[in-house]
């Protein structure tokens, strides 16, 4: 058994093999996943679990130089997006509108889907390299 770290196996897995700039979605509850991209959906029922316990776990092991949001969060979820702003630091966040942030998901390695029920509550992490 795992000893510490990301105990769900097809993320520990997925974030195993990013290479320097391959992208990792978090979603809510709602954001339409492309038939081509993996999901792994480890929604339970509403907020459970949540989209910033994922994300804060997520950042835990995966090395991110860069994040992109919808612009729209701004407007929609301000405390969602002042929660993202916290827990990444100085790591750069592009926002981009909410279609082409739908667009931007058809190459990621994986969306993980959560429980989180607030609109906008999407982001797409971008992987860094640890030298």
């Amino acid at each position: 058994m795992k000893k510490i770290g990301i105990i769900n196996q097809p993320i520990s897995t997925v974030i195993a093999g990013l290479g320097h700039a391959d992208s990792v979605v978090i979603a809510d509850a709602g954001l339409p996943i492309p038939g081509s991209v993996p999901r792994i959906d480890l929604a339970l029922r509403e907020g459970i679990p949540s989209f910033m316990e994922t994300l804060e776990t997520i950042l835990q092991e995966m090395q991110v130089e860069r994040a992109i949001i919808a612009s729209e969060i701004s407007e929609h979820n301000p405390k969602i997006e002042s929660a993202i702003k916290a827990i990444l630091g100085d790591i750069p966040i592009d926002r981009i509108p909410h279609e082409q942030f739908k667009q931007e998901t058809h190459t990621a390695a994986t969306i993980i889907r959560t429980g989180e029920f607030s609109p906008y509550a999407n982001i797409i992490l971008i992987s860094g390299v640890v030298f």
